[in-house]
């Protein structure tokens, strides 16, 4: 059991380093990996240009599945999780909010899905 949480663990850590990377490529530079916030954890927080992305990285073995995966629950929580990262960082006032996704699957390129949903979705 503790094995399997293991095992999730490691490659939850690497689908998030793969989707660290593919934003690099893209021009977003990385202010966050793994923030923990009392409503919860944001997998990545990103900034390019004028907006501030929060993204969720879901590895699973087929893209419908990863996508499936963000349910409305989720949704809420991670945008509760902004909102209290931002409320600390005066410096990112005034950007624009988004949320994205990154979908892993094993021997497929990363797949980004930008305004993945949006606040008033949760």
């Amino acid at each position: 059991m503790a094995s399997d949480r293991r095992r999730r663990e490691r490659r939850g850590r690497r689908a998030e380093t793969i989707a660290v990377a593919l934003l690099r490529i893209k021009g977003y530079s990385i202010l966050d990996r793994r923030a923990r916030l009392p409503a919860g954890e944001i997998d990545i927080v990103a900034r390019r240009g004028r907006a501030i992305v929060f993204v969720e990285v879901k590895a699973r073995t087929s893209r419908a599945d990863a996508a499936a995966s963000i349910q409305p629950r989720q949704m809420s929580r991670i945008a509760r999780a902004a909102a209290q990262y931002l409320s600390g960082r005066a410096d990112l006032a005034g950007l624009d909010q988004r949320f994205d996704a990154v979908l892993i699957v094993r021997g497929a390129w990363p797949q980004h899905i930008i305004n993945a949903w949006n606040e008033s979705e949760d």
